[in-house]
């Protein structure tokens, strides 16, 4: 019931982010030449990185899962011995790695207020900061669910299928979470080099 639910509410934040891309590109068709000089302000290499580090923690979510699966909580061996990795492991990886992609848009937001861009100044910021401040959101929300999976996992007397299947629901959402943050560097960075 829990995975319906999750579904049933996933596919309403994509609404939301639709909405969002709607808005995105409404402003850009109506304010072309504004979006032409401050597109050329976002930084496209740090971009570029965040989002291979996000992606990167959709695999390691997903290993995390497959460890779940096996009712493996914590590594086996060495922690070193990758393999013998578990749930909690994978889970604390991917943590870090989705609060280095926070750490990198934060520095890029603060990079572009200090450059005059901001959520004030005009359509282009509104636009901009509202789309990907929203799914930075959705990120902070994804890091506090890996945190309470692996809390969980910590506290329970023996790992069940209650405790795996958390682990199953907050990879939907963090893949939900990754899909939507590719496409959006698609629309926000990619775009405006090929138009």
């Amino acid at each position: 019931m829990v995975s319906v639910g999750t579904m049933v509410w996933l596919t309403s934040e994509l609404m939301f982010f639709a909405g969002l891309f709607a808005m995105f590109f409404t402003l850009r068709s109506t304010q072309g030449e504004m979006w032409a000089v401050y597109s050329q302000e976002l930084d496209i290499l740090l971009a570029g990185i965040i989002t291979v580090i996000l992606v990167a923690s959709s695999f390691t979510a997903q290993f995390g899962v497959f460890a779940a699966e096996r009712h493996q909580p914590r590594r086996t061996g060495g922690m070193l011995s990758v393999k013998s990795w578990g749930m909690v492991e994978w889970y604390i990886l991917s943590f870090i790695l989705g609060a280095i992609f926070i750490a990198g848009q934060s520095y890029e937001f603060a990079v572009l207020v200090s450059h005059g861009v901001s959520i004030q100044a005009n359509a282009f910021g509104s636009a901009f900061y509202i789309t990907t401040g929203f799914h930075g959101l959705h990120v902070i929300g994804g890091l506090f669910a890996f945190l309470y999976v692996i809390a969980r996992a910590y506290f329970s007397v023996k790992f069940s299928a209650r405790e795996a299947h958390a682990a199953v629901v907050v990879s939907y959402y963090w893949h939900f979470v990754d899909v939507v943050w590719i496409a959006l560097f698609g629309i926000v960075y990619i775009l405006p080099l090929l138009v």
